[in-house]
């Protein structure tokens, strides 16, 4: 018997990650006498990316069919059952293309469905399931003496043995209520409801910058597709329109391509096992270098050892520096279009591109060890590998980059690179100033009546955490790593890193973002005990040390480890 049987466990945020950790707890056969589910909108399992508040029909997700961790139904099954409404291109002859992208908003209906038949497996297994939904969470109060907490939602108070925050995406807002053509987040979509007859500003390149193109291109104009070209039209009252894209990195995402490996698998990463016999040899910390080289180098020795042996004897910074060269020689657009060539030679011959692959699992399996990366090792994973990473692990599917494309060739589309001082400020009553520098150092301010912000998911902080109970107790922290070497520290210190702190004891700390949590996602508390009882599972504040914490697989994951951990 479970561990946590006639208990009540709470998750706060009924989206994808509370479906998921909702799959386990049936697999696993676990029996609490009561599970509350809370959540702010009005369906279950969609979260913000597969709903009204993060797609419009125009937005295609950058998984497929066979890309989905198994859930109770596969989503063939489901369209077969329920149809594909409003969804008529991705089906051919009423079946599906598996290898595709889904849209988003019919990949929400399938997980909304499969929410609602896990709640009914658990409540034919014993469990009482009780749902809230257009419900928010205001506050979250731990009881030390009894280990409950106390969930104050609308105007009741529930009281929960376990807490699960899995309360995903999170956009503060900073103009956008009191600024006319500001925007902090392109969502939701249904925003952008008029013409734009006037260049637009979108900070970010990456799938939320596309999110914004897809959406205000349809505002303005028309795709035209013939056979696999697609041609762009504006429309007579929008001939002013155009998208000035700004990126740190001066890239676009790199393009989704055909796959050998299965969906990401909790048997990738290293166990709790390797990783403490590492540490115990290996002065106190996990290497960066040691993860780089089983997860992504040896995987590689085996799938492409014509291609290893050309980076085998490589740094990380050098590897990077050679993957990056190419990107930095070619224009942007160029570079875009030849990846998409090689994409499309991936999927026509089913055959993988073995370094982007790899480099893909990387980021997944890297995740379970960053908890034990020495400060140096994390500040160099976010200053060195992340950009590569981020570019690739995009994944953006084909039909985003030929509206991409056919947007460039009318001349309504291009990308500025710009310096890590540039700013945005308002304008005046309406708009924004972007000011920047460009590659040769010359200096720019450049007005815009429309500014949106698509710099995607930005990891939250201590303070952003709405719960008060939970902070002013001092039940949850600020995620921190130390440094292996004291004179690092000071360098860092002097060079100005404001997330560095000095200890007690004369050591040092990199603070880094989100809360602290172990590696089974329990909480950690100002003392630095583990609640055994609370989990932190929310996108928003685990990204500090979970380099690569979105999508639908770790979700997968993630539930499946917390619900072992309560097994015990």
């Amino acid at each position: 018997m479970s561990q946590i049987n006639s208990k009540v466990i709470a998750l706060i945020g009924g989206g994808p990650a509370a479906l998921f950790f909702l799959k386990h707890i049936i697999l696993k056969k676990i029996k609490p006498e009561t599970i509350y589910i809370f959540e702010k909108n009005e369906r279950l399992g969609v979260g913000m990316p597969y709903g009204k508040a993060g797609s419009g029909y125009e937005h295609v997700a950058n998984v497929s069919a066979n890309e989905i961790p198994k859930l109770s139904d596969d989503i063939e099954l489901f369209i077969q059952k329920h149809s594909a409404d409003g969804f008529d291109e991705y089906l051919t002859d009423g079946a599906i293309n598996r290898d595709q992208v889904i849209p988003r908003l019919l990949l929400g209906n399938y997980l909304e469905n499969q929410f609602l038949a896990y709640i009914k497996l658990a409540k034919s297994s014993g469990i009482k399931v009780e749902t809230y939904t257009n419900t928010e969470v205001k506050d979250i109060v731990h009881f030390n003496d009894i280990e409950t907490y106390s969930i104050i939602a609308g105007n009741e108070k529930y009281h929960a043995d376990v807490v699960i925050l899995s309360t995903g995406h999170q956009w503060p807002r900073s103009y956008e209520d009191t600024q006319k053509g500001w925007y902090d987040s392109p969502y939701p979509p249904s925003k952008f409801n008029f013409t734009t007859n006037y260049p637009v500003a979108v900070k970010g390149a990456s799938l939320t910058a596309v999110d914004v193109i897809r959406t205000l291109s349809r505002q303005n104009g028309n795709f035209i597709k013939d056979k696999n070209r697609v041609e762009y039209i504006l429309k007579p009252e929008s001939e002013n329109f155009r998208i000035d894209l700004y990126s740190l990195s001066g890239f676009l995402p790199a393009l989704r391509f055909h796959s050998e490996d299965e969906a990401y698998s909790s048997d990738w990463k290293m166990s709790l096992n390797e990783i403490f016999e590492y540490k115990r040899k290996h002065g106190g910390f996990v290497d960066l270098d040691y993860v780089f080289n089983k997860n992504f180098k040896m995987p590689l020795q085996k799938k492409d050892p014509e291609f290893y042996n050309e980076i085998k004897n490589l740094s990380i910074e050098e590897f990077v520096e050679k993957m990056m060269k190419l990107r930095k020689e070619l224009d942007s657009f160029e570079l875009f279009k030849a990846e998409y060539a090689e994409a499309e030679k991936s999927i026509k011959r089913h055959q993988s591109i073995s370094w982007k692959e790899a480099l893909t699992a990387f980021s997944y399996t890297m995740n379970y060890p960053a908890k034990h990366f020495s400060a140096e090792d994390m500040i160099r994973l976010n200053k060195v590998l992340m950009p590569l990473i981020s570019i690739i692990i995009a994944a953006l599917p084909q039909s985003s980059y030929r509206e991409v494309i056919a947007l460039y060739d009318a001349g309504i589309i291009r990308l500025n690179n710009v310096d890590p001082e540039s700013k945005v400020k308002p304008q005046d009553s309406e708009g924004a100033v972007y000011e920047f520098k460009d590659d040769t150092g010359n200096s720019h301010e450049i007005p815009y009546q429309m500014y949106v912000d698509a710099t995607g998911q930005r990891a939250m902080n201590f303070n952003d955490l709405p719960f008060d109970g939970l902070k002013n107790q001092g039940t949850v922290s600020t995620g921190y790593l130390s440094f292996k070497d004291e004179n690092e520290a000071e360098k860092q210190l002097e060079n100005g890193n404001k997330m560095v702190k000095s200890g007690a004891n004369n050591n040092f700390y990199l603070q880094v973002k989100g809360l602290s949590i172990n590696d089974y996602f329990q909480a950690l508390d100002s003392y630095g005990n583990v609640r055994k009882n609370l989990y932190i599972m929310s996108v928003a504040y685990i990204g500090g040390l979970n380099p690569d914490y979105s999508g639908l697989d770790f979700c997968d994951t993630a539930g499946e480890i917390i619900v072992n951990s309560m097994v015990g």
